[in-house]
Parts: structure tokens; sequence; C-alpha cells
């Protein structure tokens, strides 16, 4: 072990790798939750059913996603106000996905969208729209990147960067010394492995 990996205290480096898992499964319950059916809209019976994903509801909430995967890396590759300013978009990426799920659901964006699918079917009375688990399971995935967001503006500053066991430490007297006496023995012409 080095001695810049011994300064790094195990707490710092296990709670970045908690960061790093809790935001990968927070963008990733995004992903596989806007591929999937968010809301079932029947028009007059079961078998007329339009079922609306959440790439239709809510486009942009994929592509939040992979911006909130994307800022593990630079969070990892980072330190200090840049891995603050990170964290604060990992936070407004969750806030996006959960916001874009909220309007997905409401104000009749689900009735909407299945009436352009069934231009006959906008003479019948407007079908109730019925929410299934993904919807929610993908605004969960955005409040957890939402709390890690915060958690990497809070505490970013005390993790260890990529660049810690290459950066070099203050030289040490002793060490100083030791090059110091090789060299003047070198001048003197002794041989200083010897």
């Amino acid at each position: 072990m080095t001695s810049v990996e011994a300064a790094a205290p195990p707490t710092s480096k296990r709670g970045l790798w908690a960061w790093v898992l809790g935001c990968a499964a927070g963008a990733a319950l995004v992903l596989l939750a806007v591929g999937r059916t968010w809301v079932s809209v029947a028009f007059g019976g079961a078998h007329d059913t339009v079922e609306l994903t959440g790439a239709e509801l809510a486009p942009a909430a994929q592509t939040l996603a992979l911006a909130a995967l994307a800022a593990i890396v630079a969070v990892l590759a980072t330190r200090g106000l840049w891995r603050r300013l990170i964290g604060a978009v990992v936070a407004l990426c969750g806030a996006g996905v959960a916001a874009l799920t909220l309007l997905g659901l409401g104000d009749g964006t689900a009735v909407e969208l299945a009436l352009r699918r069934r231009p006959l079917a906008a003479a019948e009375a407007v079908p109730p729209a019925s929410a299934g688990v993904w919807a929610y399971l993908a605004a969960a995935g955005g409040l957890v990147l939402v709390v890690a967001g915060v958690v990497a503006v809070a505490r970013g500053a005390r993790w260890p960067g990529m660049s810690d066991r290459y950066e070099r430490q203050a030289p040490e007297a002793s060490r100083a010394r030791d090059d110091r006496s090789m060299w003047e023995a070198m001048d003197r012409g002794d041989d200083p492995t010897a």
C-alpha cells in the first residue's frame, strides 16, 4: 500500500463506491422503466386498450438518466468544486426525471396521446387512464438520483480521486537528505551504490 492509499480513509472509498452503485442503480431503474408500459387507456372494453410507454409520455427521461450515468465517470475523474458541480447536475437530472414522470401521468397527457392513436374513439366518453407501476419506479429512480446528487455535493470533497495514487506527496526530510548525500558522493568521485 502506498502512502497515498494509506492517506485516504477506507470509509471515504466505501462512501464513493456506495455512491457510484446508488447513482448507477437510480439511472438503471429509470432506463428500465422508460421502456415499459406506464399507462393503459381502455376504449370501450378490455380488447381496445392503448398502452403508452415512458418513452412516449416522458421522452427526455431516458436522456437525463444517461446524463446521470455519464456523470458517474465525471465524479470519479474530478475533485473539489468540479465534483460538487457534477453532483448538482446529477441532482437536477433526477429532479427532471421525477418531474417529467409526474407531468406524463397528469393533466390528461396519456389520454390525449391515446386519442391520437384512436382518432375514431374521440367521439366516445373520455376513458380512464390507469397508471402502472413502472411510472412510479421511474419517479423513484429520479428521486434516487436527486439524493445521489445531494450526497456528491455534500460529501464529494472527501472522496478520493482517480489520480490520487499518482500524485506526488511532500518529500520527507530524510529522503531528501539521502538523495543529496548520494549526489555529493558522486561529485566526490565515490560510488554511492557501494
